[in-house]
């Protein structure tokens, strides 16, 4: 049964675009999420050798804060890639209880391969747009972020 709600003209513009956005950003997520697990990785992992690859080591709330997708338990993912020899712990020096994460060479070499790899593969989904149409996008996205992140 379709609902008989009615929208204002403003309303119904912003709730259809809306859709249009978690729609898009679903299929978008899906194929990226596939592509990092032909790696071994699940979006999560990827998501720390990330932050890890391009910012350095940090501490794990930094870390949560940083990561491109969050999800999953933070120390069961990071379990795993410690597991994976990917990443290491290291207790801070001043503060005991702070725990800097930090990638290892194996952890390093797993990121380059898989970053370049999987740049690629964005640049082909995103290929669906001019880049005109990229940059438009990307300055419409982070206007909304900065916008709403208030």
């Amino acid at each position: 049964m379709r609902s008989n709600i009615q929208y204002d003209e403003e309303t119904a513009l912003a709730l259809s675009t809306w859709v249009k956005l978690a729609r898009g950003y679903s299929s978008f997520n899906h194929r990226a999420s596939e592509d990092v697990k032909k790696f071994g990785l699940s979006q999560a992992q990827y998501a720390i050798l990330d932050a890890l690859g391009f910012l350095g080591s940090m501490k794990i709330g930094e870390l949560h804060k940083k990561m491109i997708f969050s999800g999953g338990n933070m120390t069961l993912v990071l379990d795993q890639l410690e597991r994976k020899g990917f990443t290491k712990r290291i207790f801070h020096h001043e503060d005991r209880r702070a725990i800097i994460i930090e990638l290892t060479d194996k952890g390093n070499q797993a990121f380059r391969k898989v970053a370049v790899e999987h740049a690629v593969h964005i640049k082909s989904l995103m290929s669906a747009l001019t880049k005109e149409e990229q940059k438009t996008l990307g300055s419409l996205l982070k206007k909304l972020g900065t916008t709403i992140a208030r």
